[in-house]
């Protein structure tokens, strides 16, 4: 089976948290025989930030941001199977949406793929006319990266005919336990982007933490913050490749994560960060948000903080051997329960079982 995926980027995940799970996910689904075209444009010098050369279980074709590199990977839709828009691609989305409409052949099957649920329903909720909202009666199936029942009733209200989450997980040949690195040395390390809709938590679950315990060392990676005040005892290092994520993750005491304002109010929306840092065996603390336990255990599996106020806590409290008990428990669920082998098995399921409404009518 032949699947055109339209994305931000398989290759580079500069400005682009997704990369991770497009890898996971089509890593795993190659593997079952699933023939994969990732398109993605030159946009945002992703491609002067490469993590990974193109890989053997995906052609990745990169166009130019234009009008006539658009139209020349659209014309290659009608060659898949299953055509899947993503979520975010950050030029053309609105173009790349509309075309699901007229690219693929009527008997493939249609799917929007939401790495950025919550956040897309707001934009939908305030705009009755949204692309999305208005090609979803002509798409076969959403597929969310996260959001549990409540990003479920949110897309069938709207007129989805099925929404499926396929949660962030572990791929434990690209995150696993790695030596410690003397750049990332610090109690606590956050790898976060500087985003609009993230910025507000964490200055309160990261920067007032580091403000509360002047005498512990925080470690910041991320684009954005080159211009941002910080307090004395955070290092801000910029970009950090994901070839260096097992190393940041366990250098550090515990590692911090922070969801973004949508996926924190909407919950059962575990970042990809959560499974970096579990597969990794680090001893992740993160925010507070609903559905946690579904993935990690809190107290045992997982630090949950209400605020920063929490996070200063828990570091005063955290003891070597208790990082290294709570990483190892980590660790251990997600190989268990969260890895994107199962995820891969879960999307083949969906693919096999969901048929579009012209072959359904013939």
């Amino acid at each position: 089976m032949k699947i055109a995926f339209y994305g931000s980027s398989l290759l580079s995940s500069y400005w682009n948290g997704a990369a991770t799970y497009y890898r996971g996910i089509l890593k795993a689904l190659a593997a079952r025989g699933y023939d994969i075209t990732f398109y993605e444009p030159d946009a945002f010098e992703r491609q002067q930030h490469r993590d990974i050369d193109p890989p053997s279980w995906a052609k990745v074709v990169v166009y130019p941001a234009t009008d006539e590199g658009l139209r020349s990977v659209l014309a290659e839709a009608r060659h898949a199977d299953v055509v899947v828009k993503a979520s975010g691609v950050g030029v053309f989305d609105r173009e790349l949406i509309e075309a699901m409409r007229t690219a693929p052949r009527p008997e493939a099957l249609r799917i929007f793929w939401d790495v950025d649920a919550a956040a897309t329903l707001d934009e939908m909720r305030g705009d009755p006319a949204h692309p999305v909202r208005a090609m979803l009666p002509e798409i076969d199936l959403v597929l969310t990266y996260g959001g549990g029942p409540p990003v479920i009733d949110a897309y069938t209200t709207m007129g989805a005919r099925a929404c499926i989450p396929v949660y962030n997980a572990l791929d434990p040949e690209t995150h696993h336990p790695a030596p410690a690195d003397p750049r990332f040395i610090a109690d606590l390390g956050l790898l976060a982007n500087r985003l609009p809709d993230r910025e507000a938590r964490i200055e309160e679950f990261f920067l007032r933490a580091a403000s509360l315990a002047p005498d512990r060392h925080f470690l910041l990676g991320g684009n954005g913050w080159h211009d941002k005040g910080l307090p004395a005892n955070v290092r801000a290092i910029g970009h950090v490749g994901t070839a260096d994520h097992n190393a940041f993750n366990c250098t550090p005491q515990a590692v911090l994560n922070v969801a973004r304002d949508s996926m924190a109010a909407i919950g059962f929306s575990p970042a990809t960060r959560v499974f970096e840092a579990a597969g990794a065996a680090a001893c992740l603390i993160t925010d507070a948000w609903e559905g946690i336990a579904l993935f990690l255990q809190p107290d045992t599996e997982v630090l949950v903080a209400r605020d920063g106020q929490d996070v200063a806590e828990h570091l005063a409290m955290l003891t070597p051997e208790r990082a290294r008990a709570i990483g190892a428990a980590a660790k251990a669920r997600v190989l268990a329960e969260h890895s994107y082998d199962l995820r891969g098995a879960q999307v083949d399921a969906i693919l096999k079982s969901h048929q579009p409404r012209e072959r359904k009518a013939a």
